[in-house]
């Protein structure tokens, strides 16, 4: 008698982004609901209005390929609610997010899970498409010569730790198509977003840091009308090649006070290191709202936050009472006049 296991079948990890302009909580939980009918293992991604499928088990019941099953979930979200999406598929969760950056609107990205295809499919990527290294890490590692995923792959272990530190072995990993990260399935937690499309490629650093304050005080002060706090600031930033970076703080504490946002913002901002690089569009989401009473506030003897505090409420009752853009703060109230 053998013992000898039959050969696991390659996962199937759909990444699939939702092309609309017209954005609402209700409309991207409705969205889901298509995607649950296909896969019970759904990952909403509300950020960027994005969602990852295993639908490794569904293949069977529908009786279709990969290619096909995403053709199915693409026409019904079209036929149902009329939004236009655009997917990547792989073996790994890397792997179809990096398919779905490549892909346009309305059409797919399908990588096979041999690993000729992972390596066909990753080795010529630039380093900076694989997930967790940004504009300024993908600079570092030029430096060295390492440009693509194949170099990533290809790197020495100890050199690259030399380099990117503790991250270089999961990085490594991705680069070579390993990546045993599940999709844990989810209800799309409460949040709110503001975005900002430029109407071509911006490349000024000070467009992107004014933008992105800008983004900040206006959650601040949407926060603040609907009674909300947040917990965690996510920014997302789109490039001309319509591929994008995405990344999260969470606050010191759940706030809805727009010095606390804006410094988180501007934080998330200069970690991405966005020097030369082409923008087309920049978002920012307060994550994982909760009523603004359940808000908890570190004593301190500092009398400026409190007259930010003050300030903050003048600037919000003179929005309510003449328009949301009769009254703003210079830079976020990065300084106050005192006594």
């Amino acid at each position: 008698m053998s013992n000898t296991q039959p050969p696991r079948r390659p996962r199937a990890i759909v990444r699939i982004h939702f092309h609309t302009e017209q954005r609402s909580e209700a409309l991207f939980a409705q969205l889901m609901g298509v995607l649950s009918d296909i896969s019970p293992t759904i990952e909403p991604l509300p950020a960027d209005w994005s969602a990852y499928m295993d639908v490794t088990g569904s293949l069977r019941f529908w009786d279709r390929d990969v290619e096909g099953l995403v053709a199915v979930v693409r026409l019904r979200l079209l036929a149902l609610h009329g939004v236009q999406s655009s997917a990547g598929a792989g073996p790994t969760r890397s792997i179809a997010a990096m398919a779905a950056a490549v892909t346009p609107p309305g059409a797919a990205t399908i990588v096979g899970g041999t690993p000729y295809e992972i390596a066909a499919f990753l080795r010529p990527r630039p380093a900076a498409a694989l997930p967790g290294i940004g504009p300024k890490t993908a600079r570092t590692l030029a430096r060295y010569g390492i440009s693509t995923v194949g170099d990533l792959a290809d790197t020495q272990p100890a050199t690259l730790q030399r380099i990117l530190g503790a991250a270089a072995r999961q990085i490594q990993n991705l680069a070579r198509g390993i990546d045993e990260r599940p999709i844990v399935p989810a209800a799309a937690p409460r949040s709110m977003s503001a975005t900002h499309h430029f109407n071509r490629d911006e490349l000024d650093t000070d467009q992107h840091q004014r933008i992105t304050l800008a983004l900040a005080e206006d959650l601040g002060a949407r926060l603040r009308a609907a009674s909300e706090i947040a917990q965690a600031l996510t920014l997302t930033v789109t490039y001309a090649d319509h591929t994008h970076t995405t990344r999260t703080l969470t606050l010191a504490e759940a706030t809805a006070h727009t010095p606390a946002l804006v410094g988180t913002a501007r934080q998330l901002l200069a970690d991405l290191g966005l020097q030369r690089a082409r923008v087309r569009g920049i978002g920012l989401r307060a994550e994982r709202l909760r009523p603004a009473e359940h808000a908890t506030h570190q004593l301190t003897l500092d009398y400026r936050d409190d007259k930010l505090h003050r300030l903050e409420a003048a600037l919000d009752q003179a929005r309510a009472r003449y328009g949301p853009g009769i009254a703003g703060a210079a830079s976020a109230f990065r300084s106050v006049p005192t006594a």
